[in-house]
């Protein structure tokens, strides 16, 4: 009896274990759970301490690596109280918004439209936020930072880059 009390607590402890993670009960896709997991997001702070807005970007190297290789790809959501827009080295205008990865302006910006091939990433769909493609030169380090000149520091976002 003793050994069947014992092999019931243990068999117990082996059940327990689970293959499962925290994205099991949402029935998502590998790449949204990716991206899930690489969205990081951070508030816009202005100089006088007022939220002006929210910034969150995407990894996509690291949900998509078959697909992005090469150059740092980042998914860009803006959310604003103010309309800006993110500076474009391509056709650079007056812009209050700079995006720098290690200090270095990207060599692409591509503002996409609300429903983009993106869309399937996350769910964040709404009408007051923008949407950017912004591609970096290759680096070893992740360090995004946004700056604004009405902001009392630059937002930065930390990423680690998977080798």
């Amino acid at each position: 009896m003793k050994k069947i009390l014992l092999f019931l607590i243990f068999l117990l402890f082996f059940t327990g274990c689970s293959k499962k993670n925290a994205f099991f009960a949402f029935g998502m896709e590998q790449t949204q759970e990716l991206s899930a997991s690489s969205l990081q997001s951070s508030k816009i702070i202005s100089k006088e301490s007022d939220v002006k807005g929210f910034f969150s970007a995407i990894y996509l190297n690291e949900v998509e690596p078959q697909s992005f290789g090469g150059d740092e790809y980042f998914l860009i959501f803006l959310y604003l109280k103010d309309a800006k827009e993110l500076y474009n080295p391509k056709n650079p205008t007056a812009s209050d918004l700079q995006l720098t990865l290690n200090s270095k302006l990207p060599i692409k910006v591509e503002k996409l439209p609300k429903e983009n091939q993106f869309s399937k990433f996350t769910e964040r769909k709404n009408e007051w936020s923008d949407c950017y493609l912004v591609t970096f030169e290759p680096t070893e380090k992740l360090t995004l930072f946004l700056k604004d000149e009405h902001s009392a520091a630059a937002t930065t976002l930390r990423y680690k880059k998977e080798d």
